[in-house]
């Protein structure tokens, strides 16, 4: 939960052999296209990786993607709000979270990216509102970067993890990479632990026990070998390049509380980097603004939406 920005020493290639990987994927067939249209609640990525996608409403696509080990469950008043006002929403369960398969293999942003591709494509998305929170913003930016935005109408970047968090000697002003080996080791010694020891500051104080433990039990539900992969991922993403190609309309909600992914390090150096876009700070929402701000937020979207 916080710390976000930290990551430990277990590299992703210790969960993802790439040769391995490589040689199981492939193209998806036309007769496996078929058989997942029988069944619209998954789709079918080039590894035969299966995906949940919840679909509900009708209208104007928005697609929701999660933080790190959140599954699409944490949007369902985020939907039930949207629908009501006219939008067909989707949410994915990223590989390795939720109802989707847990490959050992394919936590990679390229891979991830390709993943959201797949949902776009086989559920024939256009015009999409593209909402992303934490990790999930990584993966957003890489999609628009490396397949274009001919399918994305609005771009959402809440709390993220963009544009780079690891310090380099371009890239000053963010995390030493000894902080980040040192959070990832203690997320693999003992999980819940490191969860325990990291609640605080990742909600509200007046949030109440029973969202505290639904969000927490639903991190713990996420394998460790999958969660330390995508914390890896995390960590390395470099994605100024990406943002630089962006340029349909994008709107960036952020706390200044968030002691996941500080501000300073990930939205304002967002928002500088992509030319069409806004960015709203919320005074002392934490990492899991959408949660703890979630009205505020849902306004927040329908308002850039149909600016």
């Amino acid at each position: 939960m916080s710390n976000e920005v930290m990551f430990g020493n277990q590299s992703s290639a210790e969960y993802a052999d790439t040769d391995l990987f490589q040689s199981q994927r492939g193209s998806t067939s036309r007769m496996e296209r078929k058989d997942h249209a029988l069944n619209p609640s998954f789709v079918l990525t080039p590894d035969k990786t299966n995906l949940f996608v919840q679909d509900w409403g009708s209208g104007r696509p928005v697609l929701f993607l999660a933080a790190w080990t959140f599954d699409s469950c944490v949007w369902g008043s985020h939907i039930a709000s949207l629908v009501r006002h006219g939008f067909r929403c989707l949410a994915v369960d990223r590989r390795g979270h939720g109802k989707s398969d847990a490959p050992c293999f394919g936590y990679d942003l390229d891979t991830l990216a390709e993943d959201l591709s797949c949902v776009l494509e086989q559920k024939d998305l256009r015009d999409v509102v593209l909402v992303a929170h934490s990790m999930a913003s990584i993966e957003a930016v890489r999609y628009c970067g490396t397949y274009g935005m001919d399918r994305i109408g609005h771009l959402v970047l809440t709390s993220p993890t963009t544009p780079y968090l690891i310090q380099t000697p371009d890239n000053p002003d963010a995390v030493p990479i000894c902080a980040v080996e040192a959070q990832l080791a203690a997320i693999a010694e003992d999980f819940p632990k490191w969860v325990a020891e990291n609640e605080a500051p990742f909600f509200t104080p007046n949030t109440i026990p029973e969202t505290r433990n639904w969000i927490k039990d639903m991190m713990l539900s996420v394998s460790l070998p999958v969660a330390l992969a995508c914390r890896r991922t995390i960590a390395e993403a470099d994605t100024r390049g990406d943002l630089r190609k962006i340029t349909i309309r994008t709107l960036i909600l952020q706390g200044d509380a968030d002691a996941s992914a500080p501000l300073d390090f990930t939205g304002m150096k967002t928002a500088k980097l992509i030319q069409n876009s806004d960015l709203i700070v919320y005074p002392g929402a934490p990492h899991a603004l959408p949660i703890t701000h979630r009205e505020r937020f849902i306004a927040d979207v329908l308002r850039f939406i149909r600016s």
